[in-house]
């Protein structure tokens, strides 16, 4: 699923973490930072969601135990490659229900973001009850869906100025400092940031 907002994906995060509780169910989220998305190559991705994947388990699959040893044994010590991850995680996610996220993918670097998007498939090829949910601006549907085999729903989710308004009340509201805060000020911003947000 091809979120079109970055906002919503705090929100399908908490809820499949609340879901999952109790139930033999993996979830695993990851995103993309602008200011350092050179250094988050998809090698770098895939290893978190593994990480997080690994740390769900009641037990360390013997294969992931062995390929870190050998790993240890190179000299310098070696990390995993990006389809020695794949593998790992293709393993795992085909042994149970698995939810990954990687929010902001837009954000991604283009090359790195079409082996991520190949990673993804090839997960999804082995492992029919993994869901990915991914979260990103509308010009890179066409690239989801052509890497995911066309097997993408797409929501397209828009606060509405209602909702804009509602967020600011809270957040003003919470305001650790609200003495920065007078009348005028709150009005201007009550009134120019919807109206901003409505013209987008």
């Amino acid at each position: 699923m091809l979120l079109r907002s970055c906002g919503a994906s705090s929100l399908v995060i908490d809820t499949l973490c609340d879901w999952a509780k109790g139930r033999n169910v993996l979830v695993a989220c990851s995103y993309f930072d602008f200011a350092v998305r050179e250094e988050q190559s998809p090698t770098k991705i895939l290893g978190s969601l593994l990480k997080q994947v690994v740390r769900g388990l009641d037990e360390i699959p013997a294969k992931i135990v062995q390929a870190f040893r050998d790993n240890e044994k190179a000299i310098g010590g070696r990390k995993l490659g990006l389809s020695e991850i794949v593998e790992m995680l293709q393993d795992i996610s085909s042994s149970r229900p698995t939810f990954i996220i990687i929010d902001a993918l837009d954000e991604c670097v283009a090359g790195d973001r079409a082996k991520l998007l190949d990673s993804l498939n090839q997960i999804l090829h082995r492992s029919p009850s993994t869901r990915i949910f991914l979260a990103g601006r509308l010009h890179i549907q066409d690239e989801v869906e052509k890497h995911l085999s066309r097997r993408v729903v797409t929501v397209s989710v828009v606060p509405t100025k209602g909702d804009i308004i509602r967020f600011l009340l809270a957040k003003l509201r919470g305001d650790a400092t609200p003495d920065a805060m007078n009348q005028s000020l709150e009005e201007d911003i009550m009134k120019a940031i919807p109206e901003m947000v409505s013209e987008m």
